[in-house]
């Protein structure tokens, strides 16, 4: 297994964890793992297990197809080969160790001519970009020593200058670096002044907006704590009410068989009454409200006919009137002969009859 990690300052590490088969019956990896330091600016490319070339994806083997091709087709090319160990032994002698023996296949050299590419590309373009600041600082050391002859020239060298203006170049030219600027021109310095103006603004509009934030965040804080307060004294609370509730429920517990069997009783005999009801023809309109409820309109009934009963009892304590009286016995007297007769024609009837 090949592993490239890049690092800063020009150099990168690779690990090398090389699995090689063993000559034993059970057909183990042997592993040897190296780990080198490669002064170089080169890239992380892939991370390649050597005993998984052979399964490895398409996708992978497009990034070199012209290698992947030839070597399909032409199985190892020892222009490639040499190429690929130059590189590792060039890498492995810049940091002090020896390259590693390992089993050269098609699919690894095609992938490590691809990281020697990126790496010597790598290498290539930090070359030309570190020649660049070369040339650069060549030319601002030429410059500045040319600027400092025309300052001797005009009187204005370094040394019979007071140190005073000195040390205001010095800070001139701080305040220019610090600030970012090509120059030290006037207008230089208010275009950068404006930018830090504005800068200066949206930190002001932002410490604003976080002062806001945090305002609301501290009420919020402020609220869940006295929340958090009350919670704990509810739970307090409930935790020295727990010990009589405890309490209570065992009690509960040990009476629930007691009540159970008294409800067991109170529907049997419920059960037998309502049988034994059912057995005297009793009826809801002779229930208990009902009965009650006829006495109450008896007593309303009594109330309002006890001055019709007063008036007749008053004339009832009058005395007889005689002419009433006789007419009401011969009144009588004509239906007890009414009724004689009419049982003389039963008899005469019945007697008709039976002969």
């Amino acid at each position: 297994m090949i592993v490239l990690f890049i690092s800063h300052n020009n150099s990168f590490h690779v690990s090398l964890t090389l699995k090689f088969p063993q000559t034993s019956p059970e057909n183990h990896l042997l592993t040897n793992t190296v780990h080198c330091h490669f002064p170089a600016n080169l890239c992380t490319v892939s991370k390649i297990s050597l005993e998984s070339f052979r399964n490895m994806s398409d996708s992978v083997s497009g990034s070199d197809p012209s290698g992947s091709s030839e070597s399909k087709g032409s199985g190892f090319d020892p222009t490639r080969i040499q190429e690929v160990k130059a590189w590792l032994l060039t890498q492995f002698d810049a940091v002090g160790k020896d390259v590693p023996e390992f089993e050269y296949t098609p699919r690894s050299i095609a992938h490590l001519h691809n990281i020697a590419s990126v790496s010597q590309a790598k290498t290539q373009a930090a070359g030309i970009v570190a020649n660049d600041f070369r040339q650069k600082a060549a030319e601002y050391r030429s410059q500045a020593a040319r600027i400092r002859e025309l300052l001797e020239n005009v009187g204005l060298a370094q040394e019979s200058l007071p140190s005073s203006v000195v040390g205001s170049a010095q800070v001139l030219s701080s305040v220019a670096n610090l600030l970012n600027i090509r120059d030290t021109e006037l207008s230089s310095f208010l275009v950068s002044m404006g930018d830090l103006s504005l800068r200066k603004s949206g930190v002001q509009e932002k410490r604003a907006k976080v002062q806001k934030e945090s305002k609301v965040l501290l009420d919020y804080t402020r609220k869940a704590i006295a929340r958090l307060t009350y919670l704990k004294r509810i739970l307090a609370q409930l935790e020295d009410e727990v010990a009589p509730c405890e309490a209570q429920i065992e009690n509960w517990k040990t009476n629930l068989p007691l009540l159970v069997s008294k409800e067991r009783e109170y529907n049997q005999r419920y059960s037998n009454y309502k049988a034994l009801l059912n057995r005297v023809g009793y009826a809801p309109e002779i229930s208990h409200g009902v009965l009650v409820e006829m006495a109450e309109h008896r007593k309303e009934l009594e109330k309002k006919t006890k001055p019709i009963l007063d008036t007749l009892r008053s004339y009832q304590d009058l005395p007889p009137d005689k002419a009433l009286a006789s007419l009401a016995i011969e009144d009588k007297k004509r239906q007890f002969a009414a009724a004689e007769k009419y049982l003389e024609e039963v008899l005469q009837s019945a007697l008709s009859t039976t002969d």
